[in-house]
Parts: structure tokens; sequence; C-alpha cells
């Protein structure tokens, strides 16, 4: 198994992440919890990875903490929940979110996650509220803030919306109602998944 990547980071558009490890670029997926706290392009970057394997593709997958990666491991074990809804729920909600609305078992707010219906927020709770792993407190080195290079910010988060389970059309709309001027597309998609969760 792949426990982590330490590298430098050489490409970073949502949902998707690209990191130069002594000379092999792994491709890694990431909910948008860990791209909020990346470091810029070109900076050294340590993710802690899932990799998953299937008879069609090799997955990995990247976390800027442990607690997040345990989160998804978890998330994953759920029946119905596969790795793609399991980034959806990451991007949506912090870890500490998510074990408060399992906790007070808070469907509302889990339903307003794209690709969460209300049986599958209700599944969440019951399968989850007796077994969520604690929360660990490893964060990263060298946390910051990337405006995407030589793209259209708008563009990419309307993409990374789209990657995270939102319908095309919804994630247009999600995008049009904020102010993106000066926003680079993770903050675009931070205020999008914030509008949605409120």
């Amino acid at each position: 198994m792949i426990g982590f990547l330490r590298g430098i980071l050489v490409l970073k558009k949502p949902p998707s992440l690209l990191v130069d490890v002594r000379g092999v670029g792994y491709e890694v997926d990431a909910p948008m919890s860990t791209f909020y706290g990346l470091p810029e392009v070109g900076g050294e970057v340590l993710l802690y990875t899932h990799l998953a394997i299937r008879e069609d593709a090799h997955s990995l997958f990247g976390f800027i903490s442990e607690s997040e990666r345990s989160l998804f491991r978890t998330l994953i074990k759920v029946n119905g929940v596969g790795a793609k809804l399991a980034l959806g729920i990451l991007s949506g909600l912090s870890a500490e979110e998510f074990h408060r609305a399992v906790e007070y078992q808070d469907t509302a707010r889990l339903v307003r996650l794209p690709g969460v219906g209300k049986k599958t927020a209700e599944r969440l709770i019951i399968e989850l509220r007796d077994r969520l792993p604690e929360l660990g407190t490893v964060t990263l080195p060298g946390a910051g803030t990337l405006p995407m290079p030589e793209a259209s910010p708008v563009d990419d988060a309307t993409s990374a919306l789209v990657a995270l389970g939102f319908k095309p059309q919804d994630a247009g709309q999600l995008v049009k109602k904020i102010s993106v001027e000066g926003k680079t597309s993770e903050e675009i998609i931070r205020l999008a998944l914030q509008s949605v969760a409120k």
C-alpha cells in the first residue's frame, strides 16, 4: 500500500493534483478541504493516501490529514457510498462538521451535499453514529492558497463542482451567484459549497 506521498506539487486542478516524487508523477484525487491547505505549485507537499484497486482502475486519493483519510475510509465502507461521493462529502463539510451532523442526526445538513439524498443521509447516520473514527489533529507543513495558473478560476470551479457530483447546470448556477472577481478557483468552490450547506 502507499501510505503517504512527499514530493513537489506539479499541478493543482480540482479535484485532481499531480505530485512529483523523485521523478515519478503521481495523479491523486483529493477533496476540496485538502486543496485549501496545499502549498503553491512548486512547493513540497505531504499527503496521506488511500489506494483503491478495482478491476478497471487503480485510483490514488490524497488527504491533508490522517483524520480526513480515516473519515474517507469509513465513508466508503457505508453501503451505497463510493469514492466520488465520499470526496463530495469531505469537500462540503469538514471532518468535525460531518461528525457533528451524524452525532446530532442532522439529515438536513447532509442532504445539502452533492449526491446525498434523504435515504443516503439516514444510512450515513445509522451506520456511522457509533463507529466514526476519532478526529486526529495532524496537519501538514506548507499550507497556502494558490491561484490556478493559466486557467479561468470560474471554469475550474465549475468543473470541480461537476466532478464532485453537481449537475453541470447546477454547478454553473452556483458559481454565477458568487462575486468571483479576484477570487481563486478554490475560494469560488468554497463559497459555492458554503451556499449549498446553508
